[in-house]
């Protein structure tokens, strides 16, 4: 997956409450073998009322996305973030997460920052006056031209996994020495193991 430390731009500002996964993406969506393309899917119920958020040119190629609590709730689909990924968001900003949307977010690159209501609020506000936002995952800090400034919080672990592009795959890789050294020594001591993958 692709690294992130830093995200800055305009911000989508949708800051809807409980949107769960099947509005994020529908379940006809999930027939796919490839990722790509389901951003044109992504909250379709929503981009079928007029003058939606999310189809105004104004708010084009934002790489940002503003939600309300409990954003990605219901469903464990994994084509949530993708969708999300796809329409070019590299962070979401919210009250609260499902913690399987929150993870699965960061396993495809995707930065979900919890920040409280009324920080949220602010940056609605700033959105919609047609303002950049700037995240910065290495300070842990999301800031406004206005000189707001608020800080969030992150596991460590993922935010090293965001900023290296670390997905499970290239963790794996990470450990591929001892993976082999092990697999080795196995096959030495378990000589019928091996054999037994040749069948």
């Amino acid at each position: 997956m692709d690294a992130i430390s830093r995200v800055a731009g305009r911000a989508i500002p949708f800051g809807a409450k409980n949107i769960d996964t099947d509005i994020i993406i529908s379940s006809k969506w999930l027939k796919t073998i490839t990722r790509e393309g389901l951003g044109k899917g992504a909250f379709e119920t929503i981009r079928a009322e007029p003058g939606n958020v999310f189809d105004d040119p104004a708010y084009a190629d934002a790489p940002i996305l503003i939600a309300g609590d409990n954003f990605g709730c219901g469903s464990s689909r994994e084509h949530a973030a993708w969708a999300i990924l796809d329409m070019g968001i590299r962070a979401v900003i919210a009250p609260s997460y499902s913690d399987i949307f929150s993870g699965n977010a960061v396993k495809n690159g995707i930065l979900p920052i919890v920040l409280p209501q009324e920080a949220v609020d602010r940056l609605m506000e700033v959105a919609r006056d047609g303002h950049n936002i700037d995240v910065d995952l290495e300070t842990q800090t999301v800031t406004t031209p206005f000189q707001d400034r608020f800080a969030f919080e992150i596991d460590p672990f993922r935010k090293q996994c965001l900023i290296g592009g670390l997905d499970e795959v290239a963790l794996t890789l990470e450990r591929q020495e001892a993976i082999g050294t092990y697999e080795n020594r196995r096959a030495a001591a378990q000589d019928w193991v091996a054999a037994g993958t040749n069948i």
